[in-house]
């Protein structure tokens, strides 16, 4: 029998049960949509991260205090351990020749208020070259200056969704805002930068000489008394300096923390590149995650396409035997039952991805906190999502097809 043939009776009986067919395929359905749903918001967030980071710069370095017990930068955000990198480190970091610009920055979150709105941010103590280093620009008023720095004058920047947050469409330079119960004179508004990292917008953020915050804000020392900086980030002239500036960088701070050959660094450096090639790596085994959880749903539909392909076998005992009685070969009864099979699965497969790609587009539009999220439905991913689910489906029906091919026609023309 020609396939066209065997194809064509197949989608005969099918549409012959068209409630069971339905019924069948919506496991395929459910599946395959929840694999691409589910890979595709994996996929988009990676990609957002990727376009954030990129666009804080891919030439910066970090310098972030660690210890032997326990390091990096949320540590010594919350005072699990003491810091021990200055505001001097940073000046003789400038010296490097392939240095651009060094920003010594510390962090904190603090409630934000003005007249009787309020707002959670990341609150910055930065030195002027933040501006540089961080690649944020000005929407309207001026950045701090040294002379700030200097006298530690209570003064900040917001960042646009705190401005707007607080001030509505109002011009916040020349308004105050309160920092744990401290008064702050605003100076300038950032531009909107997008993006966000780990939850948090970049534009969330609210800026304020270091020195301000080391006294004022968020008091932190050094184990020699002196006001601790938690990161220094330093912007290097090319993307090819990198190696030689971090091995610089190195061996100054050893000097100056009079480390010796056999102790351990108590900082640690890290370029932009090993932070986004890190998080990307966990953002694709994530994604990797979410796509194995969604094709359980597709065991689960090939499953019932066996259930169903057993009963159908049942029924057509009869129509079985009258084929095989007329000359239908072994092999033409198991091409029709795989088919069925495979028809039941692309089709579901099919429906899936129309499914799923609306769910994805659905999702984007999707705002939580000022924050979109982001899915990305790429051709591998439909591709991926199809193929298991004709895999399964054939896979389920090779049993009952085989059971059928292995029919006796004299035995099957007496069932029943």
């Amino acid at each position: 029998m020609k396939l066209f043939e065997s194809l064509a009776i197949a989608i005969r009986s099918l549409l012959a049960n068209k409630l069971r067919s339905a019924l069948t395929m919506l496991g395929i359905i459910i599946g395959v949509g929840a694999v691409i749903t589910l890979m595709s918001v994996g996929r988009g967030a990676q990609a957002h991260i990727t376009s954030t980071f990129e666009k804080m710069g891919t030439n910066v370095l970090y310098v972030m205090s660690t210890s032997s017990e326990e390091g990096g930068m949320m540590a010594v955000q919350y005072g699990q351990m003491t810091p021990n990198l200055t505001l001097e480190d940073a000046k003789a970091l400038e010296r490097i020749d392939s240095v651009t610009a060094v920003a010594s920055v510390n962090e904190n979150y603090g409630e934000v208020t003005a007249g009787g709105e309020s707002k959670t941010a990341i609150i910055h103590g930065a030195t002027p070259e933040y501006q540089e280093v961080y690649k944020y620009s000005i929407a309207s008023g001026q950045f701090f200056s040294n002379r700030d720095i200097a006298l530690r004058n209570t003064v900040v920047v917001l960042g646009s969704g705190v401005a707007s947050d607080l001030f509505g469409d109002d011009d916040p330079v020349g308004q105050t805002v309160k920092i744990k119960g401290k008064r702050f004179t605003v100076i300038g508004v950032l531009a909107p930068k997008g993006g966000a990292i780990m939850g948090v917008s970049l534009d969330d953020v609210v800026v304020t000489p270091i020195t301000t915050f080391q006294t004022r804000l968020f008091t932190q020392q050094t184990s020699r008394g002196e006001n601790a900086v938690q990161q220094i980030a330093l912007t290097v002239a090319s993307a090819d300096a990198i190696d030689d500036v971090r091995g610089e960088v190195e061996d100054i701070l050893r000097r100056r923390h009079r480390i010796a050959a056999d102790e351990k660094d108590d900082f640690t450096v890290v370029s932009m590149e090993q932070m986004l090639g890190q998080l990307q790596q966990v953002l694709g085994i994530f994604t990797i995650v979410l796509g194995a959880i969604a094709s359980v749903s597709l065991l689960v539909g090939g499953i019932g396409i066996m259930n169903i392909m057993l009963v159908s076998v049942t029924e057509r005992t009869r129509e079985i035997g009258i084929r095989k009685a007329v000359g239908a070969k072994r092999r033409d009864i198991l091409v029709q039952f795989l088919l069925e099979a495979a028809v039941l699965s692309l089709l579901g497969g099919g429906i899936g991805i129309v499914g799923g790609w609306m769910l994805s587009l659905l999702i984007s539009l999707i705002n939580i906190g000022g924050i979109t999220l982001h899915s990305v439905v790429s051709l591998d991913i439909v591709v991926l999502a199809v193929t298991v689910s004709v895999f399964i489906g054939l896979a389920s029906g090779v049993y009952p097809a085989m059971r059928a091919a292995r029919l006796n026609p004299i035995d099957a023309l007496h069932y029943g």
